[in-house]
């Protein structure tokens, strides 16, 4: 389990930066008014949790455990869903709707779930 959260980590973090860099041209000619924000939001936020990702790994590495999986699982859709969803909106104007804080929401169940995996350590 840590392997496969380290790697997702880092990929998170990879598309990241590499949207990062994407956002500053493609905001000029997006269709959404408010592109540039929107962009800038979902990459703050995917950069955020992509570290969140790397540290379950780095813990399932030396123990694992439900609240680790659920930690790094939950971490992963709110990158998919929340950010996702941003990017959507930003270069279509459509949006996909409650999407976006359904993103928010593992986002937060994730970081909870982190937080009990800590409580629940013996030591």
């Amino acid at each position: 389990m840590g392997r496969l959260f380290l790697v997702a980590g880092a990929i998170v973090m990879a598309l990241g930066v590499a949207l990062g860099a994407y956002s500053a041209h493609a905001a000029r000619d997006a269709a959404h008014p408010e592109a540039a924000r929107l962009l800038q939001t979902a990459v703050q936020y995917q950069l955020i949790h992509g570290i969140g990702i790397l540290v379950v790994g780095l813990l399932a590495r030396r123990e694992a455990s439900r609240w680790l999986a659920a930690a790094g699982g939950l971490l992963l859709a709110g990158v998919v869903l929340f950010c996702g969803s941003l990017w959507f909106l930003a270069l279509t104007t459509r949006s996909l709707g409650p999407v976006a804080p359904l993103g928010g929401i593992a986002f937060i169940a994730g970081w909870i779930a982190l937080g009990l995996h800590v409580l629940a350590r013996k030591g």
